[in-house]
C-alpha cells in the first residue's frame, strides 16, 4: 500500500486497542527518569498531536490546500527535550521538530499552536510567524527563529549565538533573554556530515578550548537516512565521541523517559558549565522523507513494516499502560479527540485571508523600522581617549585604509554593542592594516581574531544579531565570501522575510575586494565579480572609493544596521586602500582628512564631481579612480567636459538619482569594473532604456568574462583610464 501515512495512523489504533506493542528499547521506567503521571501523559499528547498535524499536512497536500508534507513522524520522542529546556532557550530548529514545538508552546498556555501550526501549513497571512510565506517552525515569544528548509546551515549561527552569550555578558552588553541561556539547534544524520555542521562542531569546540562559554546543544535526531541514503550504522556515534571539547550524550528516541533523562545530562553541562554537548537522540523516520517520497522505490516492503512496527508513539503508549498512567481505551480517546482538535484547526485555518499581492510578500524583505537618534558626536575628551597620540592625524590628509580604521574606531566609542571580529583583525590589524590599533583601543574582547573559516565567521555575526549586539564581521577577500555566501543567502538575508520582520540579524560584513592590485596574488585576491551579492533581496551592498566617502558611509552603515537591523556589505577596494595620489606622484589627490563633523553619506545617495556638460561617466570604486584621472585627460587634451557619477551604493540601485543625473545629457557612458556578464552596467544600462524619455546616447566598458590574472597580464582584463578617455570619444562622435 502506498498510502504509508494511512497505514502508520490505522496501526497505532489498532495495536493500541490489541495492547501489540513493540519491546522496550530501554528499561527505565518513567517513574525512575522523573516522570509522573502528569508529565508524561502531557509529552504523549504532545506526541499524538505533532503525528496529527503531519497526518492533516499530507490531506491538505492531497486536497491540493496544502503545501508541506516533511513531517516529524519517528521523531516525537523530541517532545521531551521541549520540557527540559526553558522557552527562553533560543531554539533553531530542522523540520522534524513538531513535537518539540507542540510541547514547548506549552511553557506558554496562551499559544495555540495546533492553530499556528494549521496556519502555516495552508501559508495563510494569519501565521503569526511567516504570515504564509513558508511553513516553518517559529515563534518570537518562544524564542525559535524560523529556518527554512535547513539542512545543516544554521548550525554556523547558532554556535554564534551561543558564543555571543558570553561574549555580551563580557563587554557589559544587556542580552534579551536570561544569561544563563543555553542555545539549542536541531538536525538530522545526514546534515551532520555538510560543510557546515562539521564548521559548527569546530568551532564551538575552539572556542570552548580557548577558554570561552559555549552553552550550545547540539540535537542530532539520527534516523539513518537522509532522503534515500542510509547513513552507516555508528557512524555518527564513532566520529562525534572522538571530540574532547564537546560532551557526548546518547539516547534513544524511541524511549520517552531515556530522552528525557538525556535532555536533563545535557541540559546540566551546557548550562552549568557553558560548554557545548553534542544530545545523539537515535531515531526513525516515519512516511518517508515529505508526501513525494515513495519508499517503496528504495526500501523493500519488509524492511517500511519492521520501521513503522517501531513507531515511538506505540513505545509510549506500552509505558503509559505499563506504569498504570493510561488505560487503551483512555489512548485511543485521546488520540482521536486530538484528531478531531487538528481537524477543526484546520478548516479554521482554510478560511483564512492568503497573501494575494506581490507587496505584501515583499514587505518583510527590509521593512521600515521606527528612527532612533542618532548617537552624539564624540567629544574632544572621548576623541583624545580613543586615538591618543594618533589623534592629530584625523586632520591629516590619509588614505582610505586610514580613513576607515579612524571611522571603526569612532562607531566603536559610539556604539558599545559593536563587536569587530575576523581572520587576522586583531594584534596584525588585518592583511591591510585597515584595521591597526583599534583592538589596543577597544579590547581584546570587542575586536578579536576568530578561525580562518568564512562560514564561522558569518554565522557568528548572525547569531550575535540575534543577542542584539552590533557584529562587523570582516571577510578577508571577496573571493572568500563564495566559501561561506549561503550564510549571507540563505540564513542573513531570509531572516526578517520569513519571520514578517520580527527577527533580524542586523551586520555591516566588511570585505576587501576587487581587482586593479597590479599583479598580486591571481583572481583569488583580485576577484572583481560580486553580482552574487546584488542579487539577495534586502542586502545593502556599499562600495566606496575615497577615505572621505567610506568614512561617512560608515556611519551610515551603522545606523541602517542598529535602527533598521539591515545586512550590509561593505565592499572595499583593495587597490585603493594606500592610495593617496591621483595624477602625479605627490600630488596628494586621493587623500583626505577625517570628515569628523560632516553628516553621513545617505543610503542611496551617489556622489557627483565636476559639472561638465558634454559627457556623463558613471562608476564606483575603482572605476571612480580611474574616471577622475580620465576627466583630467579629456578637459586638458580634448576640451571635453565631464560629470563623474559614482554610484557608491551598489544594491539596490538609487535608479530615480541615476535617472536625475542623466538626464540633460546626451552621451553617457558606464566604466564598470566587474565582468562584462552579470555587471552592474547591464542593470543601468537596462533602467536607462526603460526610463529615459529622451534616451541619450549610451555606452559601457567592463572588466573582461575572465578570471584575474597574476603578472602584468591583468590589464588587458580591465577597464584603464585611457580606455575611458577613448571610450569617451568615441562615443561623442555618435
Amino acid at each position: 500500500m502506498l498510502d504509508r501515512a494511512k497505514v502508520v495512523d490505522e496501526n497505532f489504533t489498532a495495536k493500541v486497542q490489541r495492547q501489540e506493542f513493540p519491546r522496550a528499547v530501554r528499561r527505565i521506567t518513567a517513574k525512575a527518569a522523573g516522570l509522573d503521571q502528569d508529565a508524561f501523559i502531557e509529552l504523549f499528547r504532545s506526541q499524538m498531536l505533532s503525528r496529527h498535524l503531519d497526518l492533516r499536512a499530507r490531506i491538505l497536500k492531497d486536497q491540493g490546500l496544502g503545501f508541506y508534507t516533511i513531517g516529524s513522524s519517528g521523531h516525537e520522542g523530541n517532545a521531551a527535550v521541549a520540557k527540559v529546556f526553558r522557552h527562553t532557550d533560543m531554539a533553531f530548529l530542522h523540520y522534524r521538530s513538531g513535537a518539540f514545538m507542540v510541547q514547548r508552546s506549552k511553557h506558554l498556555p496562551e499559544i495555540d499552536v495546533v492553530r499556528e501550526q494549521m496556519l502555516s501549513f495552508v501559508c495563510s497571512k494569519l501565521d503569526p510567524i511567516s504570515q504564509g510565506r513558508h511553513k516553518v517552525f517559529g515563534s518570537v515569544p518562544l524564542w525559535v527563529p524560523p529556518q527554512t528548509s535547513t539542512i545543516a546551515s544554521h548550525l554556523p549561527k547558532a554556535v554564534g549565538a551561543a558564543h555571543g552569550l558570553g561574549l555580551a555578558k563580557r563587554i557589559g552588553h544587556t542580552l534579551p533573554i536570561p544569561d544563563d541561556s543555553v542555545i539549542l539547534t536541531s538536525f538530522g544524520d545526514a546534515s551532520y556530515n555538510h560543510a557546515s555542521s562539521q564548521a559548527a562542531f569546530n568551532t564551538a569546540e575552539y572556542w570552548h578550548h580557548k577558554g570561552h562559554d559555549m552553552p550550545l546543544v547540539f540535537i542530532c535526531e539520527d534516523n539513518g537516512i537522509g532522503i534515500s541514503v542510509s547513513t552507516p550504522h555508528g557512524w555518527v556515534r564513532s566520529t562525534m565521541e572522538r571530540r574532547t571539547g564537546i560532551a557526548y550524550v546518547a539516547c534513544s528516541g524511541l524511549h520517552l523517559p531515556d530522552v528525557y533523562l538525556a535532555a536533563l545530562e545535557a541540559e546540566e553541562i551546557a548550562r552549568a558549565e557553558r560548554r557545548p554537548v553534542f544530545l545523539h537522540v537515535e531515531t526513525i523516520r516515519l512516511m518517508g522523507h515529505a508526501g513525494n517520497d515513495t519508499e517503496s522505490q528504495y526500501h523493500a516492503q519488509s524492511k517500511i513494516e519492521a520501521t513503522e512496527a517501531q513507531d515511538p508513539l506505540l513505545h509510549t503508549a506500552r509505558i503509559a499502560i505499563e506504569e498504570g498512567f493510561m488505560t487503551s481505551a483512555e489512548i485511543t480517546e485521546a488520540y482521536e479527540s486530538l484528531r478531531a482538535q487538528v481537524e477543526q484547526a484546520a478548516e479554521k485555518a482554510l478560511a483564512t485571508p492568503k497573501l494575494d499581492n506581490a507587496d505584501d510578500i515583499m514587505a518583510s524583505v527590509a521593512p521600515k523600522r521606527p528612527n532612533k537618534p542618532a548617537p552624539a558626536q564624540l567629544t574632544v575628551d572621548q576623541k583624545t581617549e580613543v586615538f591618543g597620540k594618533a589623534l592629530p592625524q584625523l586632520k591629516e590628509k590619509r588614505s582610505l585604509a586610514n580613513l576607515i580604521n579612524f571611522s571603526l574606531s569612532e562607531l566603536m566609542k559610539q556604539y558599545p554593542n559593536m563587536v569587530l571580529f575576523g581572520e587576522d583583525v586583531g594584534k596584525k590589524g588585518g592583511v591591510y592594516r585597515v584595521t591597526a590599533d583599534i583592538q589596543s583601543r577597544f579590547s581584546e574582547q570587542r575586536v578579536f581574531d576568530t578561525l580562518l573559516e568564512e562560514t564561522s565567521i558569518l554565522g557568528a555575526a548572525i547569531g550575535y544579531g540575534h543577542l542584539g549586539l552590533l557584529p562587523v564581521p570582516e571577510i578577508q577577500f571577496l573571493a572568500y565570501t563564495h566559501n561561506a555566501e549561503d550564510q549571507i543567502r540563505g540564513e542573513a538575508a531570509t531572516l526578517s522575510f520569513f519571520s514578517s520582520g520580527q527577527y533580524s540579524n542586523p551586520m555591516i560584513v566588511r570585505v576587501a575586494g576587487l581587482a586593479y592590485q597590479k599583479g598580486f596574488g591571481g583572481h583569488f585576491h583580485n576577484d572583481n565579480a560580486f553580482a552574487f551579492l546584488r542579487e539577495i533581496p534586502g542586502v545593502i551592498l556599499a562600495i566606496p572609493s575615497n577615505g572621505h566617502d567610506a568614512a561617512l558611509m560608515l556611519k551610515e552603515c551603522a545606523r541602517l544596521a542598529e535602527e533598521q537591523k539591515r545586512v550590509i556589505v561593505f565592499l572595499e577596494p583593495i587597490a585603493l586602500y594606500h592610495v593617496k595620489d591621483l595624477h602625479e606622484k605627490g600630488d596628494n589627490g586621493w587623500a583626505f582628512a577625517y570628515p569628523e563633523q560632516a553628516e553621513p553619506i545617505a543610503f542611496g545617495e551617489p556622489g557627483k564631481h565636476f559639472d561638465g556638460k558634454d559627457l556623463l561617466l558613471i562608476s564606483y570604486g575603482n572605476g571612480n579612480y580611474l574616471c577622475h584621472q580620465a576627466e583630467k585627460i579629456l578637459r586638458e587634451q580634448h576640451n571635453t567636459r565631464v560629470t563623474v557619477l559614482d554610484l557608491r551604493w551598489l544594491a539596490p540601485l538609487n535608479v530615480e538619482a541615476i535617472i536625475a543625473a542623466v538626464k540633460g545629457f546626451k552621451h553617457v557612458l558606464v566604466v564598470d569594473e566587474c565582468r562584462k556578464t552579470g555587471s552592474v552596467s547591464e542593470e543601468i544600462i537596462t533602467h536607462l532604456v526603460e526610463r529615459c524619455e529622451q534616451l541619450p546616447k549610451l555606452a559601457r566598458i567592463t572588466g573582461k568574462d575572465s578570471f584575474i590574472t597574476t603578472g602584468n597580464s591583468w590589464q588587458y582584463l580591465l577597464p584603464s583610464t585611457q580606455d575611458i578617455v577613448q571610450a569617451g570619444l568615441d562615443l561623442l562622435k555618435k
